[in-house]
């Protein structure tokens, strides 16, 4: 009987421990990611990704009207969700006045920055070279200048124009491009002075902007014809259209440099773009509606927000098609990534 005791205290005790080593490890591996983060404007909420098993793995509530994009703190523990409105560019609807703060690790919402009237916040980036968080505020032709660590807003970069939606910024921080939708133009920026350098001319309506690694090429689609806008960036003018087979929208280069690829919402499709000889050289499938591109840090995968389907296509860079098809929620649109490769 003594025996029998013993030996029942001893597997309690390795179960015991055996489940706080797995408690363990779930917690760290929250802590640390990798996920893809979706800003889902249907359901109003944000999906966490886990790039391996291609599946989402949690879904964090904004409470609010409606998140449209996302950016992540270099540690990956943080996720920025501004807060639009309930309304598209230029239309009219309610006047977003705030972001969120999210901690991935509880997947709760921790903070709130305020931007202290309605702005219609919408594009987020994190500038890791000066760590300091840029938003587009629309309203106030301008973007907002965050500090991270306080969440005050400290200052404002002026676009000089209406609708600067989205925003590109130079790897070392220096100039920012914001794609004005309505006026059809780019705005380029000094972010260390905070003001604007030249107001390039595109077309009547234009969306999206991204700029190539080498930072020497910025591009934003025409959406007034199937044709995307290259513009040199030592220049701040338009250097050339690559003609397209639908409109563009969302645009990524490759980490090496080597290709652009273009969402054509309009067809469900990815066009590749070959940056030596700024040509489309093939074009992939995909769910309806793509939106958004983000390449992977290790640059072998795309991944590519498809809103009317409800899913995020992950793209094979090395052999150019759809591996998988991931489940994320409705109007998928803006993509971050969280955490280390």
């Amino acid at each position: 009987m003594l025996l029998v005791l013993i030996c029942s205290i001893c597997l309690m005790v390795f179960f015991v421990n055996a489940e706080a080593q797995s408690h363990a490890k779930t917690n760290s591996n929250h802590n640390i990611g990798p996920f893809l983060l979706v800003a889902n404007q249907g359901d109003r909420n944000i999906s966490m990704i886990d790039p391996s098993a291609a599946k989402q793995v949690a879904v964090i509530a904004e409470e609010d009207i409606t998140g449209h994009e996302v950016a992540a703190s270099p540690d990956g523990h943080t996720a920025y969700v501004p807060i639009y409105g309930d309304s598209g560019v230029g239309l009219p609807g309610t006047n977003g006045d705030h972001m969120l703060v999210i901690n991935l690790a509880s997947r709760k919402i921790v903070g709130n920055v305020n931007f202290g009237h309605g702005v219609r916040p919408h594009c987020v980036i994190y500038d890791r070279a000066n760590n300091l968080i840029y938003v587009t505020v629309e309203l106030d032709n301008a973007v907002a200048v965050i500090d991270p660590h306080t969440l005050k807003v400290i200052g404002s970069v002026p676009t000089s124009q209406a609708q600067s939606h989205m925003l590109a910024i130079s790897h070392d921080g220096h100039r920012g491009y914001t794609a004005n939708v309505g006026p059809g133009t780019v705005s380029v920026l000094d972010m260390r002075e905070r003001k604007t350098i030249a107001v390039i001319p595109v077309s009547t309506t234009i969306q999206r902007i991204s700029i190539s690694p080498d930072d020497r090429l910025v591009f934003t689609s025409d959406q007034t014809k199937p044709q995307l806008a290259v513009i040199d960036a030592a220049a701040n003018k338009l250097k050339t259209w690559v003609p397209l087979p639908a409109p563009g929208y969302g645009t990524a280069s490759t980490k090496d440099g080597r290709w652009l690829l273009v969402a054509l919402p309009s067809i469900q499709k990815v066009a590749v773009i070959d940056l030596s000889s700024l040509k489309v050289i093939r074009t992939i499938d995909t769910p309806r509606s793509p939106q958004e591109i983000l390449i992977r840090p290790d640059g072998l995968v795309a991944y590519v927000s498809c809103n009317h389907d409800k899913q995020v296509a992950a793209i094979d860079l090395t052999h150019w098609k759809v591996e998988s098809l991931i489940e994320a929620g409705a109007g998928a649109d803006g993509l971050a990534w969280a955490g280390k490769w």
